[in-house]
């Protein structure tokens, strides 16, 4: 089943099959589809009358590139999730993807079961990629990481630097505490809300309100910018 009902997802591919056959899918497993679109242009217009909570889109549109639309997308809203769903598995495509802010990364070739799972879980902010490619992603970061500085990176994470607990906060500096620190620590291992409140002691949705306290500190987007800010500051 989809996430809950109130969930508005909005289909944006060039192909007319394709795109009406994904939007009867999700509707079918429970979805509210908010619209459809054909291209970039369309897409940024449906968005901003219906304010979907997950854009799922697609790479190649005729009019520009689904980057360039999931950058637009954020400025807009910076709330809404872009979940990538594209025939490329291309290193290039998907990192591409994830500097603009995507939130995750599906191949087409991906069961519609996880189709429907990976919009829940992009709807809770969670980086979602097809398997093999959030190894990719993850390395990239870190090779930019080491070889760059924590000054440069992929994108906005970059942009946001916190001070940490006990690390001396300068004037405007959004400062973590020492539990936001602890669960970034554990989201940049690769682990799920509810192992996080495992180990921590803690209920699933308290995890989520301190990632979402993090993102709203660090003026990032989504979980993968996360990842990419952790890495990047060393809280490993």
């Amino acid at each position: 089943m989809c996430p809950e009902a109130e969930l508005r997802v909005l289909v944006v591919d060039d192909h007319p099959i394709w795109r009406h056959s994904v939007a009867a899918g999700l509707e079918e497993a429970g979805c509210a589809v908010a619209g459809t679109a054909g291209d970039g242009a369309q897409a940024l217009r449906v968005a901003a009358a219906t304010r979907p909570g997950v854009v799922l889109l697609d790479l190649n549109l005729p009019d520009m590139s689904g980057a360039e639309v999931t950058r637009r997308l954020l400025a807009a809203d910076p709330g809404v999730r872009v979940l990538i769903l594209s025939a490329s598995g291309e290193r290039q495509d998907v990192l591409d993807a994830m500097t603009a802010g995507a939130t995750g990364y599906l191949v087409k070739s991906a069961q519609f079961s996880e189709l429907v799972a990976a919009v829940r879980s992009a709807a809770a902010g969670e980086a979602v990629f097809t398997p093999g490619l959030a190894g990719l992603v993850l390395g990239e970061y870190r090779r930019l990481a080491a070889g760059s500085g924590a000054d440069a990176g992929l994108g906005a994470a970059g942009s946001t630097r916190a001070a940490g607990p006990g690390r001396p906060a300068s004037s405007g500096q959004p400062r973590l505490t020492e539990r936001e620190t602890e669960v970034l620590r554990l989201v940049a291992k690769g682990m799920t809300y509810p192992e996080i409140a495992a180990l921590l002691v803690l209920s699933p949705r308290t995890v989520q309100n301190h990632v979402q306290n993090t993102l709203i500190k660090l003026q990032l987007h989504n979980k993968a910018q996360l990842v990419r800010y952790a890495l990047e500051q060393g809280i490993e």
